[in-house]
């Protein structure tokens, strides 16, 4: 009986907040015209976003599939290992998980991570804190040249220092929570050596010519790109949708006319209310841009959606794309996909402090990025 009445009470609220949302918008822009906005910001979306990020997710997962192939990633990784133990307290090894993640995205330091060898370099609290670690550099390589696209060349990569910037913070804090609430943690081993032993010793791979090892690794790249593509749909339709009408307004004329991107501005009134704190922090100059980072907290993809309206509104700069690339990169979408990783990794119960320690990790890398651009122009 007490589960029947809870389930009730949760529907109820649900509707409520539901019916609550529509009926504000619906009450400003009319009915009929909120939802034809809906449908026509989802499907241009669909055909003028959504396709040409997955056609950047193609080219970059292929690319990143063949550096995998040919050791580049095993160079970078070697190269990155010095800089492991003194910035981010993480074995050498953890270079690995960055390098890939930046190829790719967040749950590829999971993929990692569940490999036996590898988990085997770790204590356990470094072994949780890969999940804000990876997450930093998520869709690293698609955002960055998503912004180059745009017409921006030196802000992303002021970004990217941005981003790593806020992953120090954000592996840091969440091993600091770690250790404060299991302190035994920083003595246990994740993974027990024999078992690492076992999973390594694997038969030999068979040799193949270098044109079909470069064939294979761009098509299962190109291939991984498009399933990367694919995922990425509902978090542009459904999450850029929601925040596009809360950030636009009516058109030229002050009309609501059912079109694509249309509004009622909320977000930018909202943001206009604590605007010297956003100022001084970011150094956003529009307060439509706020639209980026909360948005990137839920989905990186449907973030960047944002930008080509951004740009053809005037509402952008060089400095908004530097704290952009930073932010973008640092949360990329961690909201929607934390949980899941941590519970895969068997440390649910942690989820939480991992949250607390990425949001604050992303807040850093945009105030860094800012700080960078000031600094240089």
């Amino acid at each position: 009986m007490k589960h029947i009445h809870s389930k009730t009470i949760s529907a109820l609220t649900c509707l409520g907040v539901v019916l609550f949302i529509f009926f504000s918008i619906g009450a400003r822009m009319g009915a009929a015209n909120m939802l034809n906005t809906i449908m026509h910001t989802a499907h241009d979306l669909l055909l003028n976003t959504v396709f040409y990020l997955m056609g950047i997710c193609v080219i970059t997962g292929a690319l990143g599939k063949l550096f995998v192939e040919f050791g580049v990633v095993d160079l970078l990784e070697r190269v990155l290992r010095p800089l492991m133990k003194p910035l981010f307290h993480l074995p050498g090894v953890a270079a690995l998980g960055a390098v890939m993640t930046f190829l790719s995205d967040n749950p590829a330091i999971i993929s990692l991570a569940h490999d036996k060898h590898f988990g085997s370099f770790f204590k356990k609290y470094q072994y949780i804190s890969l999940t804000n670690f990876g997450t930093a550099f998520g869709m690293g390589l698609i955002v960055i040249i998503f912004m180059i696209s745009q017409g921006f060349g030196a802000e992303p990569l002021i970004g990217l220092v941005g981003a790593f910037c806020g992953c120090i913070v954000s592996t840091r804090l969440m091993q600091h929570f770690v250790l404060k609430a299991y302190p035994n943690y920083a003595e246990e081993v994740a993974v027990a050596p024999d078992a690492a032993t076992q999973q390594q010793e694997k038969a030999p791979r068979e040799r193949k010519s270098v044109f079909l090892r470069t064939l294979d690794a761009l098509l299962d790249g190109g291939k991984g790109g498009v399933e990367i593509g694919v995922a990425i749909i509902p978090g542009v339709l459904i999450i850029s949708t929601l925040v596009m009408i809360l950030t636009f307004g009516p058109d030229a004329n002050g009309q609501f006319t059912g079109a694509a991107y249309q509004g009622v501005e909320f977000l930018p009134w909202l943001a206009n209310k604590a605007d010297w704190l956003i100022d001084w922090l970011f150094g956003f100059t529009d307060p439509h841009q706020i639209a980026f980072p909360i948005t990137a907290l839920g989905a990186v993809g449907a973030a960047l959606s944002l930008v080509p309206n951004f740009i053809r509104q005037g509402w952008i700069d060089g400095n908004a794309v530097a704290v952009f690339t930073a932010i973008g990169m640092c949360w990329s979408g961690f909201l929607s996909t934390h949980t899941a990783m941590l519970d895969s990794l068997g440390y649910r119960e942690l989820t939480s402090k991992a949250i607390i320690s990425h949001t604050l990790g992303g807040l850093v890398a945009a105030i860094m990025a800012h700080l960078l651009y000031l600094l240089l122009f």
